[in-house]
C-alpha cells in the first residue's frame, strides 16, 4: 500500500517546476526498483539527486522512510547545509544524507546523483582485503576504476566529507571498506544501472570465493583491460536498462509517481 504524505498548503507538484517534478518521479522510481532488487536496509541509505536548474539544491528521501515507500512528493528538497526548503514538516537532514550526499554534490559539481548502500554482498566485498576482483564479466566494467575509502567510523561528522572527497579523487564508484558502496553519476539512470552491475559483481565474487583459495580463476591483465574497453565503448550506463526499470516500477506500484 502506498504511504500518503500530508503537506501544508499546495501540493509539492504545484510548488515545483516541470523539470523538478520529472526528476522527482525518476528518483522515486529508482528507489522502488532498488528496493525490488533487495537494496533496502530498512530506513538507512540514501539516494541524492541535484535539482535541475538549481545546482545548490538536492532531492533526497526522508531519514525515516524506506526505499520501497518513496514517492515523488515525499522527497525533500534541501540545500547543501542540510536545510529543507520544501513545504514540509521536516526542517533539516543529518547523518549520511548530509555528510555523504550533500557534501559530495556540493564538492563535485560534475556529479548530479549519489547512491550509497549497505547490501550484504557490497559489505562482504568491502571487507575483502583485495577489494573487488576481476573475477566475472560484471566486474570487468569496473576494472581499474574503483576507489577505496578506509573505515574511520560512521559518516556522521563534518570532517568526514573531505576524506570521502579525497578518496573518491575524481572517480564515481567507491567501496567504503567495512561499510558498503558509493555510486555516483550524472542522473538516476546511471546510478541505478551502475549499482546493479556492481552488486552483481560483488555477489559473483562472494560466490566464487566460497570455493576456497586455489579453486577459482582470474583472467589475465590483458583480457581484463580488453573486456573493460569493450564495456566502456557502450557509453554511460543506463539506456535500455533504465527504460526497462521504469516499466518495472510501473508494474510494481505506479503510486511512486504521486
Amino acid at each position: 500500500m502506498a504511504v500518503q504524505l500530508a503537506v501544508k498548503g499546495t501540493s509539492i507538484r504545484e510548488q515545483v517546476t516541470p523539470e523538478e517534478w520529472r526528476a522527482r518521479v525518476e528518483l522515486a522510481a529508482g528507489h522502488r526498483v532498488l528496493a525490488h532488487y533487495g537494496v533496502d536496509d530498512m530506513t538507512y541509505n540514501h539516494f541524492g539527486l541535484r535539482v535541475p536548474g538549481e545546482p545548490n539544491h538536492m532531492l533526497i528521501k526522508r531519514t525515516d522512510w524506506m526505499f520501497g515507500e518513496v514517492t515523488a512528493s515525499s522527497l525533500l528538497k534541501v540545500d547543501f547545509d542540510g536545510k529543507v526548503v520544501t513545504d514540509t514538516d521536516v526542517s533539516t537532514i543529518r547523518g549520511g544524507a548530509l555528510i555523504i550526499h550533500a557534501g559530495l554534490l556540493k564538492g563535485r559539481p560534475d556529479l548530479n546523483a549519489t547512491l550509497h548502500t549497505h547490501t550484504v554482498s557490497g559489505m562482504g566485498v568491502a571487507a575483502h582485503k583485495f577489494g573487488l576482483l576481476p573475477i566475472n564479466q560484471h566486474a570487468m566494467g569496473f576494472y581499474g576504476e574503483v576507489k577505496y575509502h578506509n573505515f574511520e567510523g560512521l559518516e556522521f561528522d563534518h570532517d568526514m566529507t573531505p576524506k570521502l572527497m579525497r578518496d573518491l579523487e575524481g572517480g564515481s564508484v567507491m567501496i567504503l571498506r567495512n561499510h558498503g558502496v558509493l555510486v555516483c553519476g550524472q542522473d538516476v539512470a546511471e546510478c541505478v544501472v551502475t549499482h546493479h552491475f556492481l552488486e552483481m559483481a560483488c555477489r559473483g565474487q562472494i560466490a566464487a570465493l566460497a570455493a576456497g583459495e586455489g579453486n577459482y580463476t582470474l583472467p589475465g591483465k590483458e583480457a581484463c583491460e580488453y573486456a573493460h574497453s569493450q564495456i566502456r565503448r557502450g557509453g554511460r550506463r543506463g539506456g535500455k536498462d533504465w527504460a526497462s526499470c521504469l516499466r518495472l516500477a510501473d508494474r510494481l506500484d505506479p503510486s511512486y509517481k504521486t
